[in-house]
């Protein structure tokens, strides 16, 4: 059953990242709608990529977008697993270091983004702030 699930996906990639493009579309709109100002979409590092970077308040977030059509496999953050969340920090640490290592308060947030194919708008928008810390070895 789970091999069907994957050559299923798999088969039509374009349709996927499109469907995740306008999750991130949505996202970031949701996002400045709720008092976050987007500084960066899609930064890529050696280490990976993020999706978001936004400030709120006086912290910096960075924020994993993660889209989907239904929730029949489980909540679209579930995905977000220990080894999404090493890239993730990665890359933010890249980030950090190329604004010489500011000091400033930052986290990780997901934004869920429930999105039919054919649907012009979300069904639902879920952000998860703080969604996981920065786990060693990574120090800041």
């Amino acid at each position: 059953m789970p091999w069907n699930w994957f050559r299923s996906r798999a088969s039509n990639p374009t349709a996927r990242l499109e469907l995740g493009e306008r999750g991130e579309d949505a996202a970031a709109k949701f996002l400045h709608r709720h008092g976050y100002k987007i500084l960066v979409r899609r930064f890529k590092s050696h280490a990976g990529e993020i999706d978001i970077i936004a400030r709120h308040k006086d912290c910096l977030a960075f924020v994993e977008v993660k889209t989907r059509a239904t929730e029949q496999y489980g909540a679209p953050g579930e995905a977000v697993d220990k080894r999404k969340q090493r890239h993730m920090i990665r890359a933010a640490l890249d980030y950090l270091r190329l604004l010489n290592n500011p000091q400033i308060k930052f986290r990780f947030d997901i934004v869920e983004v429930l999105l039919r194919e054919d649907a012009q708008e979300p069904d639902d928008i879920r952000l998860i702030q703080n969604a996981f810390d920065m786990s060693k070895p990574f120090v800041y």
